[in-house]
């Protein structure tokens, strides 16, 4: 008999919570109870799944007991407070938020990247952030077979990894200023419509922005590698989904541009679109948006680096990088259940029923 799960989906009226609902209903999650969580503004109101309304019920209320996955992208100080308790209460936590990714005893998880990292969960899991997490794709295929020593990145971030919120701005902006009046600036530190803004999170101390630093910090820890050199540069364009990244790396080994292809083509997650002239390159709006891998082109040898390799990488960062990241991890969860199930079943087999 196949297994079927209760799933929670904590700030399911936000983007990345309605872009993760849709994900359970499109990969066909074994879900047995969806219950969508949300704050007082939101609770109420209903949504479709599976062709069923379903209502959001209120977060300070939900009892974790009741669920065996909870899905969280509420923002950190939400998971700050509920997550934990909903690991207290026997659920498993797929959190998307900044909040637990920097704790050691917590998995930091990409499954292409790093699934292997799950056997040691306790129930609390933490999603990396969207920029990190195409960057990684793409790279881990070349960290394995020669090993990186430095990374240069410079990222080209749409304006939905601020939230909904920041995608109305960028329309309301874009509409005022085409019509003669003055774009309100209320969620991007400067006007982004027509823009690009070096400053996405707070500046820190060494003059890097939080985004930046957290590439570092995340890169780091998912590949076990404390001495991968990250120089991250983050940068908001006027682009609605889907972030784009130029990425120069220094490997431990030679490889050429053509290995580095063969390498992406045999990647899980990965498509590579590079053929110059054929102008075939990815881009956030033709390639990624609404898409589940990670694109990749422009792969060249680097001009001033023996080892050097460039890139251009393309993911959409509210799908691959935060919601479906999340439900592949839960993905990955369930296949070690079944393993271990079928594995239960042949050794009774074999012994008399004893286990």
């Amino acid at each position: 008999m196949s297994q079927v799960f209760d799933v929670a989906v904590v700030g399911a009226s936000g983007m990345i919570g309605e872009s993760m609902i849709s994900i359970l209903e499109e990969r066909n999650f074994p879900v047995r109870n969806l219950y969508p969580l949300g704050s007082e503004r939101s609770a109420g109101s209903t949504l479709k799944f599976n062709d069923e309304s379903v209502r959001i019920g209120l977060l300070s209320e939900f009892d974790f007991s009741r669920v065996q996955f909870g899905l969280f992208s509420a923002g950190a100080s939400v998971s700050d407070v509920y997550a934990p308790m909903a690991a207290a209460d026997g659920c498993t936590v797929i959190d998307n938020t900044s909040r637990f990714r920097y704790e050691p005893e917590i998995p930091l998880v990409i499954p292409e990247v790093n699934g292997h990292a799950l056997r040691n969960h306790e129930r609390l899991i933490a999603n990396p952030n969207c920029s990190t997490i195409q960057m990684i794709v793409a790279l881990k295929p070349i960290y394995d077979a020669v090993g990186i020593d430095r990374i240069n990145v410079c990222t080209y971030q749409s304006v939905s990894g601020a939230g909904r919120s920041a995608v109305n701005e960028l329309a309301g902006q874009t509409a005022a200023l085409l019509n003669g009046r003055t774009a309100e600036i209320s969620i991007a530190p400067k006007q982004i419509a027509f823009n690009v803004i070096p400053h996405i999170d707070r500046f820190q101390e060494n003059g890097y922005t939080k985004e930046e630093m957290k590439m570092v910090w995340e890169t780091r820890k998912i590949l076990g590698d404390d001495s991968i050199l990250v120089n991250p540069t983050a940068v908001r364009v006027p682009v609605f989904f889907g972030h784009s990244e130029a990425v120069h790396i220094e490997t431990k080994d030679k490889l050429t541009a053509e290995q580095a292809r063969e390498l992406l083509r045999a990647a899980n997650g990965v498509t590579v679109v590079d053929d110059p002239n054929e102008l075939m390159y990815p881009t956030a709006v033709t390639h990624a948006a609404n898409r589940d891998d990670v694109f990749v082109g422009r792969i060249r040898e680097d001009i001033t680096l023996h080892r050097g390799l460039n890139m251009w990488v393309v993911s959409d960062n509210v799908r691959k990088g935060g919601a479906l990241n999340s439900v592949q991890i839960a993905e990955y969860l369930i296949d070690g259940v079944h393993w271990l199930i079928r594995f239960h079943r042949f050794f009774c087999k074999f012994s008399g029923g004893q286990f």
